[in-house]
């Protein structure tokens, strides 16, 4: 036998061992079913809607006093305070509920449709599984609030110009500057969504219902709001998840406010990597002979 007989084998199956499904295949089977289903779209047409709508309200009202609120006079001033002003109201439910419903459903849908089991049958552990469908539901997240940014700094801009934005210091700011604080308040605000997400997932597993999960997850969201304005409960105001949504308002500070973006990390870790830990364990542990 020759030598390239001899090696031929290994050369053979070597690829076949390569191919063998992982977290990788299941993410991308999680990103191509999220593609066809109606919940997908429903939160990425909010998502892309509701600050075009936001920017429609300010044109048409421009001629009124501006709010109360941080970087209401500037709506008119510069589109680049539209998807500032989106992330302070954003959070008391759009961006929750856009979250939950990918997140309350990745694992509940399949219960519901029976297929879990099947699932399971295949080459694949289940902490892949887990883990697969974990970063689709992150990833629909992520997606959801970047289309929401983009989308409010277009429509801004056609409103009310590339312009120079006032920080929350009261320093001006220059657009280009301004446009990279926007995006990098993004990323901060996507740390208390993410915890969301986690929130959403352990439901979804806990629940195996989707409308549950979903509805349970925003419930949770919305209570967070509602300890933080309770009177007698001002102490727990730091370390309330629904607080961590204005973290990002640190880096709209003059000098930067690292402060509430250090207390996010941990206060939503604290909150996110035990919601995570559980719906892991419940997920392992999960019975599916019985459906």
């Amino acid at each position: 036998m020759s030598v390239s007989e001899a090696i031929r084998p290994t050369a053979v199956t070597a690829p076949a061992q390569s191919r063998r499904p992982g977290v990788g295949t299941v993410y991308r089977w999680e990103l191509f079913k999220l593609r066809y289903q109606k919940r997908t779209y429903l939160g990425l047409g909010a998502s892309a809607i509701v600050p075009i709508l936001f920017v429609l309200a300010v044109h048409f009202q421009h001629h009124r006093n501006g709010g109360d609120f941080a970087f209401s006079s500037y709506l008119d001033r510069s589109g680049l305070a539209v998807p500032l002003v989106m992330l302070l109201f954003g959070a008391v439910w759009l961006f929750p509920l856009i979250t939950a419903l990918v997140a309350g459903d990745i694992f509940a849908s399949e219960d519901h449709n029976g297929t879990l089991k099947t699932v399971l049958t295949r080459s694949l552990e289940r902490q892949q599984i887990f883990a697969g469908k974990a970063l689709a539901a992150a990833t629909y997240a992520v997606a959801a609030i970047l289309v929401s940014g983009t989308i409010a700094v277009i429509a801004g801009c056609i409103q009310s110009g590339f312009n120079s934005v006032q920080s929350l210091s009261g320093t001006i700011v220059a657009a280009p500057k301004a446009l990279e604080l926007v995006y990098v308040s993004l990323l901060v605000y996507l740390i208390p969504i993410l915890t969301i997400v986690a929130i959403g997932l352990m439901l979804s597993v806990v629940t195996r219902h989707s409308a549950a999960a979903v509805v349970g997850t925003l419930m949770i969201s919305l209570l967070f709001q509602l300890i933080g304005i309770l009177p007698g409960l001002g102490a727990t105001q730091p370390y309330l998840l629904s607080t961590q949504f204005q973290a990002w308002q640190g880096f709209l500070r003059t000098p930067t406010d690292w402060a509430p973006v250090i207390r996010a990390v941990w206060v939503c870790a604290m909150y996110g990597v035990p919601a995570l830990v559980a719906s892991y364990i419940v997920f392992l542990r999960r019975d599916v002979a019985g459906g």
